[in-house]
C-alpha cells in the first residue's frame, strides 16, 4: 500500500528516512525513484546523498546548514506537488547483461554448500520445481523472456536488485537457510521475486542459475562503460539477461580483461502509464484465453 502522507522518520543525526509505503511493489518504487529524481535535481543546499530502494529513501544531509524540521517540511512539500502516478515518465535505460546459464563456477559454489553446509538440490533444480516448470531450460526462458526493471542498488558495493516488469516472467525462490559462504563474482542469483548479480565474492542466500562475464561494479573503472562511476547499474534502468554459450562466454571475458568490451546500452524514458496499458492487454489476453480453454 501507498501511504496517503509521505512518512518520515530520523536515522541518526545525518540521516532521515522518508517512506513512500509499505510493500514491495513496482508501482511504490516509480514513484521512489521519481521523487529522488525530482530531489537530485533540485540540489538543495545542505542535502548530500539519496539511497532509494522498494518504497523509501534514505536521505544524507548535513544538519550545519539544514534544520531537520525544515528539511521535513520541504520533503513534503516537494513529494505533494509529484504528478500523479500514471503520469510519471522516468528516464531508463536498456542494458543488456550476457548470462552463462548453469555454468561451472556457481555449481561447485552449490556443490561446495552441499558438502559442508546442508545437502540441497541443485538450484536451477529447485527453481523450476517451486516454480512448477518443467525443466531448468523453461527457468531460462522465463528469466531471459523479459525486462528486469533495477529496484535498487544496495547491499554490496554496485550490487543490483532487480524485478521482472513482465508478470510472465516472474520467478518465486525461496532463499538458502542457512546462507552460502561465498558466492563468485558475476553470479546471477534468485530470490524471493528478485534477481540480484553478485559484484564480490561474499555469502548470500540467492538461489545460483548462471554468472555473466561481465563487470556491473568496476573500482579500476577500466572499461568506458565505468568512465563516470564504478558502478554500472542504475535504480530506474532495464536490464534484459542474454543468455551465452561457454564459447561466448570466454570470448567476453576476455575482451573484459583486454578492456576492449562495450556494453550494450541504449537510453530511454519508461511511461508508467504506457506500462499499465500493456499490464491490462496482458491481463485481457490471459481473461480471453481462461475462457477459450476447455
Amino acid at each position: 500500500m501507498i501511504y496517503s502522507e509521505l512518512q518520515i522518520s530520523p536515522a541518526g543525526d545525518r540521516h532521515l528516512l522518508a517512506t513512500l509505503g509499505d510493500d514491495a511493489s513496482l508501482e511504490a518504487n516509480f514513484i521512489t525513484l521519481h521523487f529522488t529524481a525530482e530531489l537530485d535535481k533540485l540540489a538543495i543546499v545542505g542535502l548530500t546523498d539519496l539511497i532509494p530502494s522498494y518504497n523509501s529513501i534514505l536521505i544524507q544531509y548535513d544538519f550545519n546548514l539544514l534544520d531537520f524540521y525544515d528539511l521535513c517540511g520541504e520533503l513534503i512539500r516537494i513529494y505533494n506537488a509529484l504528478p500523479s502516478s500514471s503520469e510519471l515518465e522516468i528516464a531508463s535505460r536498456l542494458v543488456t547483461i550476457p548470462v552463462l546459464y548453469f555454468d561451472p563456477w556457481t555449481k561447485d559454489c552449490i556443490d561446495d554448500y552441499r558438502i559442508k553446509v546442508a545437502e540441497r538440490e541443485y538450484d536451477p533444480l529447485f527453481v523450476a520445481r517451486v516454480n512448477n516448470l518443467r525443466t531448468p531450460e523453461e527457468v531460462v526462458a522465463r528469466h531471459s523472456g523479459g525486462e528486469h526493471w533495477v529496484v535498487t542498488v544496495s547491499s554490496f558495493p554496485g550490487l543490483p536488485i532487480l524485478r521482472p516488469l513482465d508478470p510472465r516472467c516472474d520467478l518465486l525462490s525461496p532463499k538458502y537457510n542457512p546462507p552460502r559462504m561465498w558466492t563468485p563474482v558475476g553470479a546471477i542469483g534468485v530470490g524471493g521475486t528478485s534477481t540480484s548479480i553478485y559484484t564480490i565474492p561474499s555469502p548470500g542466500g540467492y538461489n545460483l542459475i548462471g554468472r555473466t562475464p561481465v563487470p556491473v561494479w568496476d573500482p579500476s573503472q577500466a572499461l568506458s562503460a565505468f568512465k563516470d562511476s564504478a558502478i554500472l547499474l542504475r535504480a530506474s534502468d532495464r536490464v534484459r539477461f542474454a543468455p551465452i554459450s561457454r564459447e561466448q562466454y570466454d570470448d567476453i571475458d576476455n575482451s573484459v580483461r583486454e578492456g576492449s568490451y562495450a556494453y550494450a546500452i541504449q537510453p530511454g524514458m519508461f511511461s508508467v502509464k504506457s506500462y499499465r496499458t500493456w499490464l491490462a492487454t496482458l491481463a485481457a489476453g490471459e481473461a480471453a484465453e481462461d475462457r477459450l480453454s476447455p
